[in-house]
């Protein structure tokens, strides 16, 4: 099982610093370049730029919680959330193309999260 993750390019986990300029201030963000790539997925998707994507998320996360303890740590959060929302997605794709064997009955799916109803 660690075979995918031990057997991953040393370039994925090697540290770049980037200088940017947020809210007028020059700064340097230190992320893995995979976490550099998939904040430039990201940026791509939204059509702009990866310091724009970052410029966003740092003024929503101003406007959320009043300030940013980490934004490095935040960024690779936000790149582990996207990442597990796109598994999701897929996830549920998936369970979508899946035909029911004939003759099976259907199974109700009940999510394991939600609190089931007093009486169920």
């Amino acid at each position: 099982m660690c075979d995918i993750y031990a057997s991953a390019d040393p370039i994925h986990y090697e540290q770049r610093t980037r200088s940017m300029r947020i809210r007028g201030v020059v700064t340097s963000i230190r992320l893995e370049n995979l976490c550099w790539d998939i904040l430039a997925r990201i940026a791509s998707k939204d059509n702009i730029t990866t310091n724009q994507l970052i410029g966003k998320l740092y003024d929503e996360i101003i406007e959320r919680q009043g300030r940013v303890d980490n934004l490095s740590s935040f960024l690779r959060v936000s790149c582990m959330r996207y990442l597990s929302y796109v598994a999701e997605q897929h996830e549920k794709d998936h369970l979508m193309l899946k035909q029911p064997e004939p003759g099976a009955r259907a199974a109700v799916q009940v999510h394991p999260l939600r609190e089931r109803r007093a009486g169920s």
